[in-house]
């Protein structure tokens, strides 16, 4: 029609703002009227059409992160060179991350060590009685049982001698309770290693520690050098491998007796049990080991956490004997 081409020339070309009448509709707009509503009409959807492409994009902000209404913002950055990695899952963990000791303190993941006596005399019989209460203050009851037993406690004198494996037994109300002998004055320290079942079935692996104190001169004997392999009860203990701070490996333990190796049994449900301490703050380490033997060995994975001296403590049984091999361990 005559008229939609005059109004698309408009377009190109404005005329004079003088008025121009209407053509053809009695009482219609006039051209200046249509033309001032194509303009708007055109400004809107160009912004539809924008916002549409916008959508479309995915919505990525200024920062390259994905906007759903907010904006994020990195809750963390990455070394230069080190690509975005997952964080929580086992494929994202460094396996040969050291750990932190346990047993430096008497409440540790919502959990509390609480003992009912603390000084004990010297090389006379007496009773450890604790509680493990949570966050609440009320006392624990529920345990999960690890390697044969709910709880383990280990007593040590602060020179590192006088080591102890003890498995206490539980009344009704969560009060432990353990025959122990302290045979020198001075302070020891126990630990009591646990794994708590909360109301919701949920399990903490948690190791507490708390002084005790025996009366008397204390005479703290030196650390012995380092050394790979000892003597117990006539049996001959050496271990393999070269542990070093912040690394997982390998520590094969060989046991022999005066015809050879010895034929050991499980303790515990394992061939062998290894606790290791830190000398000075006596950070503790539970170091679990292979389900069977390797030629014949005991085989553990050791993380030692830091330079420093260590002492190591294996606990394991030959004809239904529990014994115990002692080796000082140095990391420069």
């Amino acid at each position: 029609m005559p008229e939609l081409d005059a109004v698309a020339s408009d377009q190109a070309a404005v005329p004079d703002q003088a008025e121009v009448p209407d053509r053809g509709v009695a009482g219609g707009p006039d051209r200046s009227t249509v033309r001032l509503a194509l303009v708007v009409g055109g400004l809107v959807l160009a912004v539809l059409l924008g916002f549409g492409l916008g959508r479309l994009n995915g919505g990525t902000n200024v920062g390259g992160g994905t906007t759903g209404g907010t904006a994020l913002t990195p809750d963390h950055t990455h070394p230069a060179g080190t690509a975005a990695h997952d964080h929580g899952s086992v494929a994202g963990t460094d396996q040969g991350a050291a750990t932190e000791p346990g047993g430096l303190s008497v409440s540790s993941s919502g959990y509390t060590l609480v003992p009912l006596a603390t000084e004990f005399p010297a090389g006379r019989p007496g009773q450890l009685r604790f509680q493990v209460r949570d966050a609440q203050r009320r006392p624990v009851t529920r345990f999960a049982v690890v390697h044969d037993k709910p709880m383990h406690v280990i007593v040590v004198r602060r020179d590192l001698t006088g080591y102890q494996h003890l498995h206490p037994t539980m009344a009704p109300d969560g009060t432990w309770s353990v025959p122990v002998t302290l045979a020198q004055p001075g302070v020891w320290r126990a630990y009591a290693d646990f794994t708590a079942v909360a109301d919701s079935g949920g399990q903490s692996a948690v190791t507490l520690g708390v002084d005790l104190v025996v009366p008397g001169t204390y005479q703290p004997r030196p650390l012995p050098a380092p050394a790979t392999s000892t003597t117990v009860h006539g049996f001959t203990v050496g271990y393999q491998g070269s542990p070093q701070a912040g690394v997982t490996v390998p520590l094969t333990f060989r046991i022999d007796g005066p015809t050879g190796g010895a034929v050991l049994e499980r303790y515990l449900g394992a061939y062998g049990h290894l606790v290791t301490l830190r000398e000075g703050d006596l950070g503790y380490l539970h170091v679990h080991p292979e389900p069977e033997l390797v030629d014949g060995q005991v085989k553990f994975w050791l993380t030692i956490p830091s330079p420093g001296s260590y002492r190591l403590y294996l606990d394991f049984q030959v004809a239904a004997n529990v014994h115990t091999a002692e080796l000082t361990l140095t990391i420069p």
